[in-house]
């Protein structure tokens, strides 16, 4: 243990301890219809699956651990709430928050039926599919709030 870790009241005999076992949730919720998808969320999650590999390959050095989780929404809870299909959470905080975008909602398919789907604009730009650079720079800005979070609450 150096002076500083004494002086400030750590246990840590490393710095490297304090920035371990630190999690990216990513949750992603999708309508599910007698086994179907719209293609825009086929599209998500293609996307997605690129992403995931990325960051776990770009955040595993800092011992950063990505997961995914997949929610299935069904036919009558999409009626109730069409926004929820396609959607994005990192550690809980919407996609569209992290990326300063904001939601829409366009047209869709057979699989959707006459309900409009989720959209997510961006500088001007909307999206239907979510591109994966869009999920990996979300991803990337969650990953530097829990570092910096991480760092802050360290005394060392």
């Amino acid at each position: 243990m150096n002076r500083d870790q004494k002086q400030c009241g750590c246990n840590s005999n490393s710095n490297s301890n304090s920035i371990k076992n630190l999690n990216i949730n990513i949750k992603w919720q999708r309508l599910v219809a007698k086994g179907e998808t719209c293609p825009r969320c086929e599209s998500t999650e293609q996307e997605l699956n690129k992403a995931i590999d990325k960051l776990q390959q770009a955040l595993s050095p800092l011992e950063i651990k990505v997961t995914l989780e997949k929610e299935e929404i069904n036919i009558s809870e999409f009626k109730q709430d069409p926004l929820q299909s396609n959607r994005i959470l990192i550690n809980d905080q919407p996609i569209e928050n992290l990326l300063k975008g904001k939601v829409g909602q366009s047209p869709c398919c057979e699989v959707c039926g006459p309900t409009d789907c989720r959209t997510m604009e961006i500088d001007g730009q909307i999206y239907e599919t979510i591109p994966s650079e869009l999920i990996i720079q979300a991803g990337l800005m969650a990953a530097n709030e829990i570092l910096n979070t991480k760092r802050t609450n360290s005394c060392c």
